[in-house]
């Protein structure tokens, strides 16, 4: 048998094995956060559903389909990776399990920890029993992500951390994060660890920050002599810019995705008819933009698990992605009318399309700033002259 039959092979598998066990619930589009499957120790699960279409993916290792088996992971070739998840966008299967650990640590442990931390910390996070929030910004260190403050002291086998950060996304949820912290002002950079650190460790607090949409997912984090071991150290000490350098990248992917939308589907499909013949031109040249970057996306994620991806390419990818995506929204706010406007009606589901159109005025500045990325583009991409 040939390669590719074997790929039309494990393609009928896939298709066979998706109709078979997603539930018909978990192919409904997403129409709120609760519908999104977060994990954790405390988990809640909104639906029987929910929790039977996540605990069958992770019987696979399909919540990480190219992961190794030994750290919980499906094992899958890039090729079978791609194929799987045409088969659940064909299907319309939502994500068994959205995770800052899946998205960002996983490949940082993948890359820089050590076995035992890779069979410590992988295998739950595939299993969705562990929830991770990024400890990266603070109130004075944001773009200039170097000139952090938090510090953490040497105490021997273990550190005491003492700091803040800011803009922690789902701190106040989260099990555990992986947190950049000062362990030498030898060196701006050169004097930064990458640290793991349960959240229920004694010092460790909280505060939600009210955003404009009204929701609260961001929060303030404060550290007070937090004690933290040193076999919590991923990479080496004073080399955790490093790891957080790649960790941005795989940020940076994730949030690239946005303009590809939820539901990965034409928005003229889901507006509804519409009077306005320049407002039907702006959305049909949205679709085929839209379309473009997602097979821009795919080529750009074969690269990368490949190896062969210009290390600037996931700026650029967030760069296109989030306008991408906060042109979504705007289209979607013109369609709508003044019956977008609704903020608390039943009709409106909450004021869903407005509350989501003013979470996109976030995506221009997580995970790097819009104007970071285009001054990397400009320079490793385009290789124009400084300033």
């Amino acid at each position: 048998m040939t390669a590719e039959q074997d790929l039309d092979s494990f393609r009928a598998e896939v298709r066979g094995w998706l109709s078979a066990n997603c539930p018909p619930e978990m192919r409904e589009p997403i129409r709120s956060e609760s519908d999104v499957c977060w994990g954790g120790r405390n988990a809640v699960f909104t639906s029987p559903a929910q929790k039977q279409w996540l605990d069958a993916m992770t019987s696979r290792g399909w919540t990480v389909p190219d992961w190794p088996k030994a750290y919980g992971g499906g094992g899958l070739s890039p090729a079978e990776t791609k194929i799987l998840r045409q088969e659940m966008a064909a299907l319309g299967c939502r994500s068994p399990l959205n995770s800052f650990g899946i998205s960002m640590l996983g490949p940082a442990l993948l890359k820089f920890g050590t076995e035992e931390q890779k069979l410590e910390y992988l295998p739950p996070i595939a299993r969705g029993e562990i929830r991770w929030c990024q400890g990266y910004s603070e109130p004075n260190a944001g773009s200039d992500l170097a000139s952090l403050a938090t510090r953490a002291e040497d105490r021997g086998d273990h550190f005491i951390v003492n700091g803040q950060k800011v803009w922690t996304s789902y701190a106040d949820k989260a099990d555990w994060i992986f947190c950049l912290v000062r362990t030498s002002t030898e060196s701006k950079q050169g004097g930064i660890s990458f640290v793991l650190f349960d959240m229920e460790s004694s010092g460790v607090s909280t505060k939600p920050i009210l955003l404009i949409s009204g929701y609260s997912p961001f929060c303030e984090t404060f550290f007070d002599d937090v004690s933290v071991p040193k076999a919590n150290v991923v990479g080496e000490i004073n080399r955790g810019w490093d790891v957080a350098k790649y960790l941005l990248g795989h940020e940076r992917e994730m949030i690239s995705g946005m303009g590809l939308g939820g539901e990965r589907k034409a928005l003229g499909a889901g507006v509804g008819p519409i009077d306005d013949p320049l407002l039907r031109a702006e959305i049909a040249e949205f679709d085929v933009d839209s379309l473009a970057f997602t097979a821009m996306s795919e080529h750009f994620i074969d690269q990368l698990k490949a190896g062969e991806a210009h290390p600037a390419m996931p700026s650029m990818m967030k760069y296109a992605g989030t306008e991408l995506n906060k042109r979504r929204h705007e289209l979607i706010m013109a369609a709508g009318g003044s019956d977008a406007l609704e903020w608390d009606s039943e009709r409106s589901k909450g004021g869903k399309a407005p509350r989501d159109w003013l979470r996109t005025k976030a995506n221009s500045i997580e995970g790097g700033t819009s104007e970071i990325q285009l001054n990397i583009v400009a320079k490793h991409i385009l290789r124009l002259p400084g300033a």
